[in-house]
């Protein structure tokens, strides 16, 4: 038998500067566009609306399949979803889980050929809004083992044999998680502490992982979804670089039953309380090496690239959570009467309806057309991925916290509390807690913000990098300065003028109310966007990066057009084929003109800010000069460390793990 490492008396977490985290993420990131993307040309002042109108659609037989198991899944929800139940007992029943899988909900985006449905992007977004709207757990739990777990890795990077292993197991009984997230290690991979430590005659940095040998997983994971229910584990780990073995960041596909993999304990949160979520500790668990996805150092590229798509999961739920606050809000309003008329009539709530209809639509339109674009892989959506969820979760917590306002104190109340004393079970207070964790799941607003950015300025960095790295030597950088002098020369004249400014742009989409002035905005101020990215490269150069109120507001503005082109190429489509035109032009147009509101704010503020103030108080918050301000309050916290100790080593606590058979 091969002899197994010594487990380390201490955590190895590996101690990074800032530039060397830089460097991590970004040799991770996919470097090359071999595709066209809409979002990445709109960034750079180019409007190509060619490239999502007419607007794509699925195949005849794909909405057959499609349509076919939503009707199912819909008498799921309604007959055997107790949405109620799994928020005041905090979890999901094992019955459900097991109609789930019968159902075959496990393997919605899974082939066919390995027992999945087999579905689209487009369908599988809209189960899950459906299933997500029954129970907002369920939701999570079906996405967090599709999107993000075993399926989109192995389908992407998995051997056949690791499909013909895993994924049929996944499609019907199995349920995975993706492990990354570490007790002080969030967005900052640099730092992954849990190792895979290769055993004696393990295997090279070839891929014929078949020969042999294996690793031994050490470390402890927090935020580990369905990880307390999971069979399969994505794990990531640090290979130590060794002779034969490239090392770095590498993912595993663990069997969560391994000796040595102890659920530490099942977290709590303040919304989807049936979430399944847990700390899990890896103390000397062998893992085959075939069972390592890829090769050695790509586990962020894995994560990474799994994410392009597996994103779009997250603001398809916000979709349905803004449907279902519109419902609640209509119903709700034209009941309510104040001051001798409905609630919704006074121009006060009337605008928040108005809010949170147009942006269901809008996000609804989002979602699909780039859900329809990654099924067609005609197109790079890595940006309209992240635009996507970026947006979506924002919107969908503003759209939940406008229905709280709107339901008054019954808002606040629980939908428990409201039906003991006789009214209508509404849970709206448990939608805005629920949806909280959507800004910060798989990539918090501030970090999606800089994901985005570095997309967005990709092309600026390509041309002009070398002249803001300071570790280039001169002749690089004279390279550099030609290089971005030819580029430059070529782009800038073509942001001076476009087919924004002429009168008749874009004329067929008027028809009646005319939605085309609201194309050509986004092509005037997608060029406008791009002047502002290069006036801050000129004058930031390699401080750019820091620079992340204005990044923030960038990319938000770039957002707010990608939407309002989704919603005007999404009411034209309705129209075309007769279903509620009117009124899908009417949405399109009262959310793009409230979109453009908040794009010339966004503007306003690139330039007129108080970033600079901001940080200095910052830093006076930091050193206790206003300390003084926190006194008369008392801290109802408890004992104990910030960051819970990770070192590795075996478990002291009780395995929580919950199969479900």
């Amino acid at each position: 038998m091969s002899a197994v490492p010594e487990t380390p008396a201490a955590p190895s977490r590996p101690t990074v500067t800032e530039r060397e985290a830089r460097q991590v993420a970004e040799a991770a990131r996919e470097q090359d566009w071999r595709k066209p993307s809409f979002a990445k040309e709109l960034f750079l002042g180019r409007f190509r609306l060619d490239l999502i109108h007419p607007h794509p659609l699925p195949d005849d037989e794909d909405v057959r399949r499609g349509e076919e198991f939503l009707a199912k899944l819909r008498d799921f929800c309604e007959t055997r979803i107790d949405g109620a139940a799994v928020e005041r007992e905090a979890r999901i029943p094992d019955e459900v889980i097991d109609g789930l899988k019968e159902l075959g909900a496990l393997g919605m985006k899974i082939d066919t050929k390995y027992g999945g449905l087999g579905l689209t992007q487009v369908y599988y977004n809209k189960a899950l809004a459906l299933v997500g709207s029954a129970s907002p757990a369920i939701g999570a739990l079906l996405s967090a083992h599709q999107s993000i777990g075993v399926p989109q890795p192995l389908k992407i990077f998995g051997t056949r044999e690791q499909k013909e292993t895993f994924l049929p197991r996944c499609a019907r009984t199995d349920i995975s998680a993706f492990l990354l997230t570490e007790p002080d290690v969030g967005s900052d991979p640099a730092r992954l502490a849990t190792t895979a430590v290769p055993e004696d005659g393990g295997t090279s940095r070839s891929s014929g992982a078949e020969s042999g040998g294996g690793y031994v997983l050490d470390g402890v994971k927090l935020w580990t979804t369905n990880g307390v229910v999971a069979d399969l584990l994505v794990v990531m780990a640090r290979v130590p670089k060794s002779e034969g073995h490239r090392g770095g960041i590498t993912a595993f596909v663990v069997e969560a039953d391994s000796e040595g993999v102890t659920v530490e304990n099942r977290n709590a949160f303040m919304g989807l309380r049936g979430l399944e979520n847990g700390v899990t500790r890896f103390h000397r668990v062998r893992v085959p090496a075939s069972h390592r996805i890829g090769e050695e150092g790509q586990g962020l590229k894995i994560a990474l690239t799994t994410l392009n798509t597996g994103r779009l999961s997250l603001p398809a739920m916000c979709v349905g959570a803004g449907k279902w606050c519109l419902k609640i809000a209509r119903e709700w309003s034209a009941e309510r009467e104040q001051w001798g008329k409905p609630v919704a009539l006074h121009e006060a709530v009337g605008s928040k309806i108005a809010f949170i209809a147009a942006t269901t639509f809008a996000l609804e339109a989002v979602v699909d057309l780039s859900s329809q674009m990654a099924d067609e892989d005609r197109n790079d959506i890595r940006i309209e991925a992240a635009l996507a969820k970026l947006y979506g979760s924002e919107m969908a917590w503003l759209m939940a916290d406008e229905l709280v306002q709107i339901r008054g104190g019954r808002g606040f109340e629980t939908a428990d509390s409201l039906r003991a004393r006789g009214e209508r079970a509404v849970p709206a207070e448990q939608m805005l807690r629920d949806l909280r964790i959507n800004r910060i799941f798989e990539g918090s607003t501030e970090i999606m913000h800089l994901l985005i950015a570095r997309e967005a300025v990709d092309a600026h960095l390509s041309v002009a990098g070398d002249l803001i790295d300071p570790d280039k030597s001169l002749g690089d950088k004279a390279r550099a300065g030609a290089s971005a002098g030819a580029f430059y020369a070529r782009w800038l004249p073509k942001l001076v003028a476009g087919p924004g400014q002429l009168p008749g742009t874009y004329g067929e989409f008027k028809h009646g109310i005319d939605l085309s002035p609201h194309l050509r905005y986004v092509e005037r101020t997608s060029r406008k966007l791009a002047r502002s990215t290069f006036y801050a490269m000129s004058r930031w150069q390699g401080r750019m990066e820091t620079k992340q109120g204005f990044l923030g507001r960038i990319v938000d503005i770039g957002a707010e057009l990608f939407a309002m082109s989704a919603a005007c190429v999404r009411a034209e489509l309705l129209r075309g084929r007769g279903d509620h035109g009117r009124e899908a032009y009417q949405l399109a147009d009262a959310f793009c003109r409230q979109a453009r509101l908040r794009v010339e704010e966004l503007f306003g503020r690139l330039w007129s800010n108080t970033d600079d103030l901001d940080r200095k108080v910052v830093k006076n918050v930091l050193t206790g000069s206003y300390a003084w301000l926190e006194e008369g309050v008392v801290d109802p916290s408890g004992d104990g460390p910030w960051i819970a100790d990770a070192a590795p080593g075996p478990s002291t606590r009780e395995n929580v793990r919950r199969p479900i058979r």
